[in-house]
């Protein structure tokens, strides 16, 4: 019998930027954006509904695109990414898998990742709550952004088993958490999501996010520093990092 067909996946978008959060800010990669995602958060910066065709650039960091019929195949993904490793060789410092939330399409990933990983390292950026779905593709990453989604930000309900549950498999590899903060951040929501960690994964790093935007951030220095002193006191290993993408005028 022939061997099944590879599954094809819904894309957002495919490009090659600066990645511009967390501890590996800086560093440039080849972006995978897969659609859906399993949250509806009040605070959202990027789309991720399913899509009719998927925008791949037409030659990596140009910010030119063409549009490719959803769902994608494996292949063609292959055919463009090797393209721009042969043009750009050892540009590029991994892959990343983004959203929406890439584990909702685990069926994908489980066969997508290992096939790519021969090519870069994976990077998984997630909201921290698909616990079953993250064990299903653990061994097939390299790094781990894992968000904790506060209520302040998210205006929803509170979810700190499923990160908590997420985080003591994220941590098995190179995780770092990254935390979304507002000017109406509480400081309980900021010492909970500190013992979290504390508790759970204290080598961990924590990311204190502040909203971002093309007009810059809203929370003065004043607050962020007395953020990063109620976390430290618990999880000293915390920095803050906005989203530097937003002042470079990257992708």
């Amino acid at each position: 019998m022939p061997a099944p067909a590879t599954p094809k996946a819904e894309l957002i978008e495919v490009f090659s930027s600066i990645q511009g959060e967390g501890v590996l800010v800086g560093h440039r990669q080849v972006f995978v954006r897969l659609a859906w995602c399993n949250l509806d958060c009040a605070y959202c910066d990027t789309p991720f509904a399913k899509q009719d065709q998927c925008l791949i650039e037409t030659r990596p960091g140009c910010a030119a695109f063409e549009a490719v019929t959803n769902p994608v195949s494996l292949e063609l993904l292959l055919e463009r990414l090797k393209s721009w490793l042969e043009r750009l060789p050892g540009a590029h410092h991994s892959l990343s898998m983004t959203g929406g939330e890439p584990l909702v399409q685990v069926d994908v990933l489980e066969e997508w990742l290992p096939v790519l990983r021969r090519y870069l390292p994976i990077y998984l950026e997630t909201n921290g709550t698909m616990v079953a779905e993250l064990q299903r593709v653990l061994s097939h990453l390299d790094w781990i952004s894992m968000d904790i989604k506060l209520p302040s930000v998210t205006g929803a309900l509170p979810l700190w088993d499923n990160h908590n549950e997420f985080l003591r498999l994220a941590r098995t590899r190179n995780c770092f958490v990254k935390a979304v903060v507002s000017e109406k951040t509480p400081d309980e929501e900021l010492r909970t999501t500190a013992r979290l960690l504390s508790e759970t994964a204290p080598e961990v790093p924590l990311i204190l996010q502040p909203v971002t935007t093309t007009a810059g951030i809203k929370l003065s220095a004043a607050q962020l520093l007395e953020m990063q002193a109620q976390v430290a006191a618990i999880h000293p290993a915390v920095r803050i990092i906005p989203q530097t993408h937003h002042f470079l005028s990257v992708l």
